[in-house]
């Protein structure tokens, strides 16, 4: 499954990113898609096979999954 996560700073990002090759997670950084979100924001498109919620730190807005050019919000920061 091919996953976009949205984070709350540039450093989050660039964390979640090492801690996704450390895992061996195809993970690669970009602008958020404006249909996402239209801040000007990084976040990291994953391609990730288990449970989505064993990814889930402090620094992550949103997630979501991304199939045919749609997009499925599946998970998002109670405090966002």
């Amino acid at each position: 499954m091919v996953y976009f996560v949205l984070f709350f700073t540039h450093s989050d990002a660039i964390k979640f990113e090492r801690m996704c090759r450390k895992g061996n997670i195809q993970c690669e950084l970009m602008p958020v898609p404006r249909a996402l979100s239209s801040n000007c924001s990084i976040s990291a498109k994953i391609e990730y096979k288990e449970s989505i919620t064993d990814l889930i730190d402090d620094g992550i807005e949103k997630i979501f999954s991304a199939q045919n050019n749609e997009y499925r919000l599946v998970y998002k920061d109670e405090e966002a």
